[in-house]
């Protein structure tokens, strides 16, 4: 008997992809070249436009979830970089996570990779978890490079091996030090109103393993004359779990976030991950069958902002900067340049410190190979994608490497580690951060090295 024979039908009723956002594709090809699994393996399926024809299959009842067509969802990074090569607009975003969604619910997984991925999101979403989890990463912190040297690291099983290699380095403070719940705006006079009161979105990675990377961006703000208010008792955003199919987790997420952010009058929501922000941008969509949160949600993503495209909105700097001279290789986080279409931003940003020199890198719109837990559950072709990307900044020679997201701060780190690079990695707000107290280039980079 054929898996076929034995298989559910492909979709059930609950928000299968979109029959209008699957016939904006022409199926030109044209996101051929911006694939990464495409580049990788050559098979059509395995191409946005093949995985809207298998999506059109299940919706029309002409496929089923069989475990090779859940494989080719299950493959895509989801890094909407066809969204960008796209000359028709279409919306793959929406149409992968949907299809995620019935992936999840109706394809029954291995007992392992069940625990697996029970066991990721056990730990992920929930900063508290993490930090237990990561007592353990201090002492690795300076064991890494010896086992990494030996072999072990390199025999332990793909998934195993995954985990060990992209493990962050961490020290003891780093684990217990927060963001403060409030940062007053600088630089305005007494009585003066702040230019803005900004909610921050302290994260759950992020603010575990990338914890200096939020009291940067709370500098910079208050720098700028905003008010900053990370507020107590946030958790997740709900952005690992909207990547990975597990919708029901996402929109609990939204909920609750949107519930503690409402709690105080804010003008901005700011965000300093790119998958995090473009997930926040969407509550809207996210939450529009839901007659309780849907204007909540839409309020909600209305003021989201990542913070490049916030400090850009404010106008000229007030803030003075000092001289960072670098060559500088920025690498896209690819839910901020194609799901968010955030490029110029960041840019200007770092291009306006003095000294910094940004230099371009061959195939900017190709994923690292993060995109979200994917390195995680596809441990091979994540690595390839890493090498590809490390090779790409190895030939642009940069003193070091900035990047608007903590997986692709991750994974750069691992790629690097493997071909023998050791780039200085740093998020844009730390780098600003550190041209306006004037720090110097050489203590800044050393630190990272």
């Amino acid at each position: 008997m054929t898996e076929a024979a034995i298989a559910p039908a492909a979709f059930d009723a609950r928000r299968p992809p979109s029959r209008e956002l699957l016939d904006v594709c022409v199926h030109c090809g044209f996101c051929l070249t911006t694939c990464p699994t495409y580049l990788l393996w050559g098979e059509e399926m395995d191409s946005p436009r093949g995985r809207i024809t298998l999506m059109k299959a299940g919706l029309e009842g002409r496929a089923q979830m069989t475990p090779s067509f859940a494989r080719h969802f299950d493959a895509c990074l989801g890094c909407l970089a066809c969204v960008t090569a796209c000359p028709s607009g279409v919306r793959y975003g929406p149409l992968i996570e949907a299809t995620r969604a019935q992936v999840e619910r109706r394809h029954r997984r291995g007992r392992g990779d069940r625990l697996y991925r029970r066991l990721i999101f056990a730990l992920f979403p929930h900063p508290r978890r993490l930090r237990i989890v990561a007592v353990p990463l201090i002492p690795y912190r300076a064991l890494r490079p010896v086992l990494e040297r030996s072999g072990v690291v390199a025999r332990l099983p793909g998934r195993l091996r995954a985990l060990a290699t992209l493990a962050p380095s961490v020290g003891a403070r780093a684990l217990v030090r927060g963001v403060a719940a409030r940062t007053a705006a600088r630089g305005t006079a007494p009585g003066e109103t702040p230019r803005l009161r900004v909610g921050l979105l302290t994260g759950c990675v992020q603010r575990v393993f990338f914890g200096e990377v939020n009291r940067a961006t709370a500098r910079i703000l208050a720098s700028e004359g905003c008010e900053v208010i990370a507020p107590p008792g946030q958790g997740c955003c709900g952005a690992l779990a909207v990547h990975a199919g597990r919708d029901r987790d996402a929109r609990a997420c939204a909920r609750r976030l949107i519930d503690v952010f409402e709690r105080t009058a804010l003008d901005r929501i700011v965000v300093n991950a790119a998958g995090c922000g473009s997930v926040m941008k969407e509550y809207g969509e996210l939450l529009a069958d839901d007659p309780a949160w849907a204007a909540r949600a839409a309020a909600f993503a209305a003021k989201v902002r990542d913070v490049s495209e916030l400090l850009v909105e404010l106008g000229p700097a007030r803030a003075p900067r000092h001289p960072l001279p670098m060559r500088l290789a920025y690498h896209d986080a690819c839910h901020l340049a194609h799901a968010q279409g955030i490029r110029a931003q960041p840019r200007a940003l770092l291009a306006a410190i003095p000294g910094v020199e940004l230099v371009p890198l061959e195939e900017a719109e190709i994923c690292c190979g993060s995109a979200g837990i994917w390195n995680l559950v596809e441990p091979e072709p994540a690595a390839q994608l890493g090498a590809r990307k490390a090779a790409a900044i190895a030939a642009a020679a940069p003193d070091a490497v900035a990047t608007a997201n903590p997986g692709c701060l991750l994974q750069i780190g691992a790629s690097a580690r493997r071909t023998g690079q050791r780039w200085p990695l740093f998020h844009p707000a730390e780098l600003v951060d550190a041209s306006m107290r004037g720090v110097p280039v050489g203590e800044l980079l050393r630190r990272r090295r």
